[in-house]
């Protein structure tokens, strides 16, 4: 090849976008466009979470074991009540906050991300999040959904903990305010003053959240943050 000719390109295999793909990269780039992304980040002890997890819970009768996701969303909840302009969503230069937090927990199947919506999950137990997630989990990823099913949501929850993700930054799903990621949990040295050396180790994660900038700004996305993080340090509470 010399100077002047393009590199050679071999196509091969060429896809045509599904049309649950299509309606994904639609939504995509809606939000890029209109959205003013930003993403804060901060690290928090997951010890509590992962007592709550651990705890046999019983829903419709039979017993039942929370996620760190289920415990995180009881968490969520209480903090959006505390911070009510997250919960909302922004169209036609109007910011509507609502009374409900309809928590969207994005779910993986073959044709891309998807964000069933979990229904008003302020006025419901861990153990009844955790039995309605599963079952509306179950159902995306057996097809068995429609179009209503990602609708309605104030606020979104993107998990990518499972794959061994650290840190990214979620988009937002219009015309929502703000999505929270989360990470995996580690193991992460930390001051310990009852130690020999003055460290220790703890349980940790770090949770992403991006948010509108048209609507709220950095100083309280830090302080939405400050306030899920003192929820989930004391997230044993969700079991009793």
């Amino acid at each position: 090849m010399t100077s002047d000719e393009a590199a050679e390109r071999t196509v091969a295999d060429e896809r045509s976008l599904s049309p649950m793909r299509r309606t994904i990269a639609s939504r995509l780039q809606e939000s890029y466009q209109e959205a003013v992304h930003v993403t804060v980040s901060r690290a928090v002890s997951a010890e509590s979470m992962l007592a709550a997890a651990a705890t046999e819970l019983e829903a419709d009768g039979e017993p039942i074991e929370p996620s760190v996701v289920d415990v995180l969303v009881c968490a969520l909840s209480e903090t959006l009540s505390e911070h009510p302009a997250f919960n909302a969503t922004f169209e036609d230069g109007t910011h509507r906050v609502y009374e409900e937090h309809n928590v969207g927990v994005a779910v993986d199947i073959d044709d891309g991300l998807v964000t069933p919506v979990l229904e008003d999950v302020g006025s419901k137990s861990l153990a009844t999040i955790t039995a309605e997630r599963r079952r509306l989990t179950a159902r995306v990823q057996a097809g068995e959904y429609s179009m209503s099913t990602f609708q309605g949501g104030t606020f979104t929850v993107s998990n990518l903990g499972p794959l061994g993700v650290d840190s990214f930054t979620p988009v937002i799903n219009p015309p929502e305010v703000a999505i929270l990621g989360v990470n995996r949990i580690r193991e992460a040295v930390v001051p310990n003053e009852n130690s020999e050396h003055g460290v220790g180790t703890e349980k940790r994660l770090t949770l992403d959240l991006s948010f509108d900038h048209r609507v709220v700004d950095g100083a309280d996305a830090a302080r939405f943050l400050g306030t899920l993080t003192e929820r989930l340090t004391d997230a044993e509470r969700y079991v009793e």
